[in-house]
């Protein structure tokens, strides 16, 4: 099963908000932003604050394909 970060980009389009700024918020280094960019596995943890920035669920974020 592969993950997907779609819903996350589509997420950051409707708030706005500039990704860079959300890494910031969010506390993410650049080698998991790149993780993020190539759908690539992350910890739940980085999960988790990126949606606390975004005020959002988990699964606003991420899906399984």
């Amino acid at each position: 099963m592969n993950v997907s970060y779609r819903p996350l980009w589509e997420k950051i389009d409707e708030t706005g908000m500039k990704k860079a700024e959300l890494w910031k918020l969010a506390k993410i280094s650049a080698s998991t932003c790149q993780k993020l960019r190539n759908n690539e596995h992350v910890t739940t943890t980085i999960l988790l604050r990126i949606c606390e920035v975004l005020n959002c669920d988990i699964s606003e974020v991420i899906e399984f394909v």
